[in-house]
């Protein structure tokens, strides 16, 4: 008997023919779909960490990478940008979650201005992290390489404060038309760039506050500042000028960083656009009276989801590359 009337109570929660557990089918896609994605995603923070992990020691900085915002030109302020953007990304999840529950309510003018903002809020977020690629690819200071690849950046020597190639560098050395500093032909590519590797060694000879840090860190965190006679020795070895960054090499450190950076926060960014075009796709169909006809914003719902879900990843994103 106690059997049987088991078996009676599983079927009334099993027993729901094409909606098991009382989700429709679309509900049920959208689900699957967040997992599969959600494994993606796992797995390439989990490369990201144990990439970080490898290279600890000369990993770059988030504070000192990260440290623009518009319309401050000059002023440091690490983080704050990027805190701004996943408010933003949030709060847009807080109109999703308005705009379902007024569907519930079958409130058409509601869903209309919640789905409006939820978009206004995702495509305030892709300008955000387009102006950030902006400038992480322009970069700020600038940087050489040396033969074995190692970064090394400028800073006064009385201040520690991080120095940009232009406020030391002498334009126009022999290095342009075809000499380097170690007297061998200049690299193409240096023609990208405003200065050459014989400015940069002819305006650190000039100026006597110039000193070099490398990418490793110290026991405290910091990158290690070199003394005046290791600057000038490291120097000897560099080869290349780097301004900004790309998938060959970044001013910031470690070129795994950018590659990481440029692919996770980009496939990142691709979700978030794919989003947004689903959100304006239901938003007008709200606007039409498409879902008020059919008695339900069950679609809203299901973007919904998929919504939430990308600024789900976007908070791990974030700590992985910002916080951590």
């Amino acid at each position: 008997m106690e059997a049987t009337v088991t078996t009676a109570t599983e079927g009334k929660v099993w027993g729901g023919g094409n909606k098991p557990l009382n989700a429709s089918y679309g509900k049920m896609m959208i689900w699957y779909f967040i997992l599969s994605d959600a494994l993606t995603f796992s797995g390439f923070l989990a490369a990201y960490g144990l990439t970080r992990f490898k290279f600890i020691d000369s990993w770059p900085i988030a504070d000192e990478v990260f440290n623009h915002f518009p319309f401050l030109h000059g002023v440091d302020a690490p983080m704050y940008y990027v805190a701004l953007m996943t408010f933003i990304l949030i709060f847009s999840s807080v109109t999703m979650v308005l705009a379902v529950d007024a569907g519930h309510q079958m409130k058409k003018s509601k869903v209309a201005w919640y789905m409006f903002f939820t978009v206004i809020g995702g495509l305030i977020f892709l300008g955000s992290q387009a102006w950030e690629w902006k400038n992480f690819i322009q970069g700020t200071y600038g940087a050489v390489e040396t033969k074995g690849g190692q970064i090394l950046q400028f800073v006064d020597a009385g201040t520690g404060e991080r120095l940009a190639l232009s406020d030391f560098a002498v334009p126009g050395s022999e290095a342009k038309q075809g000499v380097n500093a170690n007297g061998m032909s200049a690299q193409v590519e240096e023609a990208e760039h405003i200065y050459a590797v014989q400015d940069i060694v002819d305006g650190f000879n000039t100026h006597q506050n110039v000193l070099l840090r490398t990418e490793r860190l110290d026991e405290h965190g910091h990158k290690t500042l070199l003394t005046r006679e290791q600057s000038a020795e490291k120097l000897k070895n560099a080869v290349h000028v780097v301004e900004g960054a790309n998938l060959i090499r970044n001013e910031y450190g470690n070129t795994q960083f950018a590659d990481f950076f440029f692919f996770i926060t980009g496939f990142h960014g691709f979700h978030v656009f794919t989003g947004v075009v689903l959100n304006v796709i239901i938003f007008f169909n709200v606007i039409l009276g498409t879902y008020e006809k059919r008695k339900s914003y069950e679609m809203v719902e299901k973007v919904g989801l998929y919504w939430h879900f990308v600024d789900l990843v976007w908070v791990f994103v974030f700590t992985f590359f910002y916080l951590v």
